[in-house]
């Protein structure tokens, strides 16, 4: 018994000091670079700077059958799977706009530009130059799936009616954290807002 109980408490101290690092490791990463310009109600109001992605469409509406297929492409890529066999650095959040086909992205670190990108391996990748955009966030906590992200887009658009604050159907989930990650999870629902969306002075 003795025995069990430290052999389980050691997977404890294991798994916390994992957790632990794999917290502080996502300080270090490259990230969608945004300013808060308003925020009320746990929805916050950002300015996003134009930046560049990779992508791939996927054919299918579902979060949960286009995450792991998507990921897998476009990791592919950046982990070496491009005519230079180079490896790109990992960059957060993981986007997935949520339409009829999903599109992942993943940014692309500020070193690079369309000029001196790899070549991808696989035609199905492709770039996007994201212009500077206005967007509305909500965030929630735990593991993502279709009945939660629906869940929380419905909440969104809820918020902003409510100010009168209007939006676009462009909508998107970001996901800030790798599936072995299980503590501090976060997580976004993303909308753009319309052009002539104006901060309250």
């Amino acid at each position: 018994m003795k025995a069990f109980l430290f052999t389980a408490a050691i997977l404890i101290l294991l798994f916390a000091v994992a957790q632990i690092y794999f917290m502080s490791s996502q300080n270090k990463i490259e990230s969608y670079p945004y300013k808060v310009i308003e925020s009320y109600n746990n929805v916050e109001i950002r300015a996003y700077e134009a930046s560049l992605f990779t992508s791939v469409k996927l054919p299918t509406s579902e979060y949960e059958s286009a995450s792991s297929n998507g990921f897998s492409i476009l990791a592919g890529y950046i982990f070496g799977g491009n005519k230079e066999n180079e490896k790109i650095a990992m960059t957060s959040p993981v986007a997935m706009s949520l339409e009829d086909s999903i599109t992942m992205m993943f940014m692309v670190p500020k070193k690079y530009n369309l000029e001196n990108l790899p070549e991808p391996d696989r035609k199905s990748i492709e770039f996007k130059e994201e212009p500077a955009k206005i967007m509305a966030a909500l965030r929630f906590g735990g593991w993502a799936n279709n009945q939660r992200i629906e869940k929380y887009k419905e909440e969104l658009k809820e918020k902003l009616s409510a100010k009168g604050i209007l939006f676009t159907n462009r909508f998107y989930f970001f996901g800030y954290n790798p599936p072995y990650e299980v503590v501090n999870r976060k997580n976004e629902i993303i909308v753009e807002l319309e052009p002539n969306y104006k901060a309250k002075s």
